[in-house]
């Protein structure tokens, strides 16, 4: 990057964006802030679009037997786990896209791309002779959605100052994450309106007396797809990045703080994704004779809404390691309780534990994000790491759905699922313990 000038007042977009130094106090007030709000906004909203769409498919899958589609438990939750796996895939490469194409660019791109799987899932649905195989494809397409989210993150973190990024990413990823709620929200209530299926031209199936038009929860994004294109183009900004190149990599890759960080981030966020991508289908599974439709969201939502909270905490006290320790002592002891509920058959204790580890995880999450930029302090480091974990942990939305229907299939119940899940959650406490939240581990992240 060229040496840094100070725009003049009046200066153009470009000019300043060529000299983007948000560490400048003065260049921050006068010129950043506002391009930075503006990014971040549609950043956001965009995000946020890319989760509705990644876990559309969670919104279809408990009702499709239902409408007269004959899956197994097994095909249904590996359906569920496609998503999850296809993402977090993606995200390893989608890390690198922003600094490759541009962030405004690549943004539309990617956001562009989602409308096929929405329009496609919306046909395929309203035929129940529809193949596995034609649902296998949709999921891998609904599953590039959640690539979009290391993009994101990587490049959003670049517009703020290090005291800011916690708070910033925070609010992009929670807000984010918040796409998830708003789906499990939102398609129900499009699947139950007439109205939207005779605008959309969809025909009812009949499921437990009711009619639903099941096209209506994807066809519904349409248009919020096309606004949110035409912002991007309007308010984002390609900043100048340093391209990521072999030598960087492998110095993230060599770093023991690179895999400890993304256990830790891994543990939260996989706990979130995972949970959100299959919870319905346990609910269906565990408690049958319990109408969770409309109650889905709630967890995801807390979640979400508490992302931003904990990047905002740990900046406020000058340690995500402390907020991200207590919250996994949560996160373990509600693991523990949601196991309980299910041996108790207590939807109200199990739902309970399952909206306190929603809590714990969008704290965890929030202030784990904000760690990253205090232990890798080099910019472009930190915003691989930021993709690399991001990339890892999504990995959860395939792990658990994946697991459940494994645990299922072999031992007929789902508790060693939850006594594997409890493991990992305690291993992940003695690790962010030995690195970061003991008096002498030399780090304050």
């Amino acid at each position: 990057m060229s040496e840094f000038v100070m725009p003049q007042t009046g200066a153009s977009r470009q000019d300043i964006v060529a000299n983007w130094q948000p560490e400048n106090q003065e260049f921050w007030e006068k010129f950043g802030k506002k391009i930075a709000k503006e990014n971040l906004i549609v950043s956001t909203a965009a995000l946020t679009l890319s989760f509705c769409v990644w876990y559309i498919w969670s919104t279809v899958a408990s009702q499709l037997n239902a409408a007269g589609f004959k899956f197994t438990t097994e095909e249904l939750f590996t359906l569920a786990a496609i998503p999850g796996l296809v993402g977090a895939t993606l995200r390893f490469l989608y890390t690198y896209m922003p600094a490759l194409c541009g962030g405004k660019n690549w943004t539309f791109i990617s956001t562009l791309i989602l409308l096929i799987p929405i329009i496609g899932l919306g046909f395929a649905v309203q035929d129940t002779g529809t193949s596995y195989t034609t649902f296998l494809i949709l999921t891998v397409l609904i599953g590039v959605a959640g690539g979009n989210f290391s993009s994101s993150m990587a490049y959003i973190g670049n517009f703020y100052p290090k005291a800011e990024k916690g708070t910033a990413l925070g609010i992009n990823g929670g807000i984010g994450n918040l796409g998830v709620a708003i789906i499990l929200l939102l398609a129900p209530m499009a699947m139950a309106s007439s109205t939207l299926g005779n605008i959309f031209g969809v025909e009812p199936y009949m499921i437990k007396g009711a009619e639903l038009f099941l096209a209506n929860g994807s066809f519904v994004l349409v248009i919020p797809t096309v606004i949110i294109l035409l912002l991007i183009l309007k308010y984002m900004v390609n900043l100048p990045l340093d391209k990521p190149n072999p030598k960087a990599i492998a110095t993230i890759m060599g770093s023991k703080h690179t895999w400890a960080i993304t256990l830790i981030y891994t543990c939260g966020f996989g706990a979130f994704s995972g949970y959100a991508a299959a919870l319905s289908l346990l609910v269906s599974k565990e408690f049958p004779d319990i109408p969770f439709t409309y109650m889905a969201f709630l967890g995801p939502l807390v979640s979400a809404t508490l992302r931003p909270v904990g990047g905002w905490l740990g900046d406020k006290i000058n340690s995500g390691t402390k907020v991200t320790y207590y919250a996994l002592i949560g996160l373990i002891i509600s693991t523990a309780l949601i196991a309980v509920g299910i041996d108790l058959h207590n939807f109200v204790f199990f739902f309970i534990a399952t909206v306190i580890t929603f809590v714990m995880t969008g704290l965890m999450t929030g202030a784990t994000f904000r760690m990253i930029p205090h232990i890798f302090t080099n910019a472009l480091q930190g915003s691989l790491v930021t993709g690399f974990v991001a990339a890892v942990a999504a990995y959860g939305a395939f792990v658990t759905p994946k697991l459940f229907g494994f645990i299922y299939s072999t031992f007929g119940n789902i508790h060693p699922a939850f006594a594997m899940l409890l493991g990992f959650n305690i291993l992940t406490l003695v690790v962010l313990y030995w690195f970061y939240a003991r008096k002498n581990s030399g780090i304050n992240c």
